[in-house]
């Protein structure tokens, strides 16, 4: 059963107040394991890589999503649950995974860290960006209300290093003996991170076409970051169906706007894609959203999974 819901404004507030409790917590040094390593529960992978980098060896995570398993749909177990409570900080992203939410909501841990309050979210439809010919699409465009916000943050490296900046001082607040530490690999991050958003921002710079398609609408932030404008076959839900009116919108903008390629994605079924694709003569290729990091991933982790998302766009509009 597919769970995802968008984000409401009640749930973006609460996040907030979330966020800030990460960032005030207790200033007492408080790992509980016996090897005194911070005990951290990421929810799912870009939560588990952020934890990893910036905590290093004195931190102990682990992620509650499985490899290869869809994030939206995850169900907390009761021995997640336990794992919750003996947690010293619980590292989410509100609205992505409401089983997750409620879970943490419930549990005692001191610190909190939702990832939706530490940089700013955007509510997206199935068309993202600034479109190059003025086509008359449903549900397109974007504004800055919480409500129905895209949870899709960590798809821009920019955002996604203000979320890194917010989760080292969590960790600092909560393991200040190891402050410096958290200061320093946060720092290293955030600077990998630019140098991914510099090479996207070159990468795509001069390309034949700046629209692509993609099975679901995850690469909102990336699109508008990049000046590309993302057209997706069914918004936010990776397995809703598109209306006939959705499709034939898509193949009149594929041909308009010399798109190549639809992308799908690893973790769910390409057949959207590839009934699309074939309909209108186009080319398949892997965008992976990085929900999980699996066999069929492009890398082995979030730089190199994305590096290979910029060479599947480049190759797809015609990068000069």
């Amino acid at each position: 059963m597919n769970v995802r819901r968008l984000i409401p404004t009640a749930a973006l507030a609460s996040a907030t107040v979330l966020g800030l409790t990460a960032l005030t917590a207790c200033s007492t040094s408080v790992a509980s394991d016996n090897d005194g390593k911070l005990d951290v529960v990421a929810s799912f992978y870009p939560m588990q890589y952020l934890a990893e980098q910036i905590g290093g060896s004195h931190v102990s995570v682990t992620n509650l999503t499985e490899p290869g398993q869809e994030p939206h749909d995850l169900e907390v177990s009761a021995q997640q649950r336990g794992q919750l409570e003996e947690s010293d900080v619980a590292l989410y992203l509100k609205g992505l995974q409401p089983a997750v939410d409620s879970a943490i909501d419930q549990s005692g841990i001191k610190t909190k860290v939702d990832a939706a309050s530490l940089t700013s979210t955007e509510k997206h439809g199935n068309e993202v960006g600034g479109h190059a010919d003025d086509h008359d699409h449903d549900d397109h465009g974007h504004d800055h209300s919480h409500e129905g916000a895209d949870p899709h943050i960590w798809l821009d490296p920019v955002k996604y290093a203000e979320v890194a900046e917010g989760v080292g001082k969590a960790l600092k607040k909560a393991d200040p003996d190891n402050a410096a530490t958290y200061e320093k690999n946060t720092a290293k991050l955030v600077k990998k991170l630019g140098g991914l958003d510099k090479s996207f921002e070159d990468g795509l710079k001069n390309t034949e076409s700046k629209v692509f398609i993609t099975t679901h609408a995850a690469f909102g932030y990336l699109a508008e970051r990049y000046g590309l404008t993302e057209e997706a076959i069914s918004g936010l839900d990776p397995e809703a169906e598109p209306s006939a009116k959705r499709v034939k919108d898509l193949q009149k903008m594929a041909k308009a706007d010399g798109v190549t390629t639809v992308f799908y994605e690893t973790l769910v079924s390409d057949k959207t894609a590839q009934t699309l694709a074939k309909d209108t003569g186009l080319k398949t290729d892997v965008l992976d959203p990085i929900e999980g990091i699996t066999k069929k991933s492009k890398g082995k982790d979030y730089i190199q999974v994305m590096e290979s998302n910029l060479k599947a766009l480049q190759k797809a509009l015609g990068a000069k």
